[in-house]
């Protein structure tokens, strides 16, 4: 059975026209790839949106999976990786757009196939400005801890809380050069598919958000490492639902996402109540 080189995966839940700009800018940057890429979209909206006609018509080449509901981030990607096997697999958020002329899958393949010990990896993530987005972090219990405090934007408002959740970022290294971290967002996260093969895919436990934090430590609990790249970018919108009401009782109770997001977080507290090490130290 011929497998393809990358399996790139989109999870749509009512995001079409995001996820037809992000396509068509990858479809760009594979033009001379000498790679053999799949794209693929997983429709958790029940082509509410109609973007099975919308694919058909502008990218017959995408494999499109109608989940049939909503079934959450992780099992979303995992529908999408089992359709394709690839010897890695991309979970790409629909709001990601490819530089032109970057080469950027060749070049994220490329770098696997020259790190061979790398299990999984995250390209820099810049906002639409040109900004820097932190999208690396560390198994640090303390910052964990307070982590849903930064989702209702309480970083901004005191010191000790963003004293730790600059240590959870990474702000005190410097993002222009390539390393080890703990873990790296979900937004763009490539993963080698014999590792995937030996810990599992997404955690489906989790039905959004903590789940990349999970699946990188299962991957450093093997001694897989994971790994930022700064040197291959992509342009991320990156909007923080779940940040948009402000306050803790007024976000859990009026905000979906936000109670979706404390209750991953809740789980992956109880999962890893005994390991909280920084991983990422002993390969600097």
């Amino acid at each position: 059975m011929i497998i393809k080189d990358i399996n790139i995966v989109f999870v749509n839940y009512k995001r079409k026209d995001d996820i037809s700009k992000a396509i068509a800018s990858l479809f760009l940057d594979i033009q001379n790839c000498k790679y053999d890429v799949q794209i693929t979209v997983v429709d958790n909206s029940a082509n509410e949106d109609k973007i099975k006609e919308e694919l058909d018509t502008k990218f017959p080449k995408v494999n499109y999976i109608d989940a049939f509901e909503n079934v959450g981030f992780g099992k979303g990607n995992n529908l999408g990786f089992r359709s394709c096997e690839a010897r890695y697999y991309f979970a790409l958020n629909p709001d990601i757009i490819i530089s032109e002329n970057s080469q950027t899958i060749e070049r994220l393949i490329n770098f696997m196939n020259e790190n061979p010990k790398i299990a999984c990896i995250g390209p820099k993530l810049l906002n639409m400005d040109g900004s820097l987005q932190y999208t690396c972090y560390r198994f640090d219990l303390h910052s964990i801890l307070i982590k849903p405090l930064k989702q209702i934007n309480f970083d901004k408002k005191y010191k000790l809380v963003k004293k730790h959740v600059d240590k959870l970022e990474m702000k005190d290294f410097d993002h222009n050069s390539t390393r080890p971290v703990d873990w790296i967002l979900g937004a763009a996260l490539i993963v080698r598919k014999k590792i995937v093969d030996e810990i599992g895919m997404f955690d489906e436990r989790y039905f959004m958000y903590l789940e990349d934090t999970d699946w990188c430590h299962r991957m450093w609990e093997k001694n897989y490492p994971v790994y930022y790249v700064h040197n291959i970018v992509l342009n991320h919108l990156h909007t923080r639902e779940s940040a948009k009401i402000p306050g803790i009782f007024k976000a859990i109770f009026k905000n979906k996402l936000a109670r979706i997001h404390a209750n991953s977080w809740i789980k992956y507290l109880w999962k890893w109540r005994q390991s909280h090490k920084y991983y990422a130290t002993k390969y600097k």
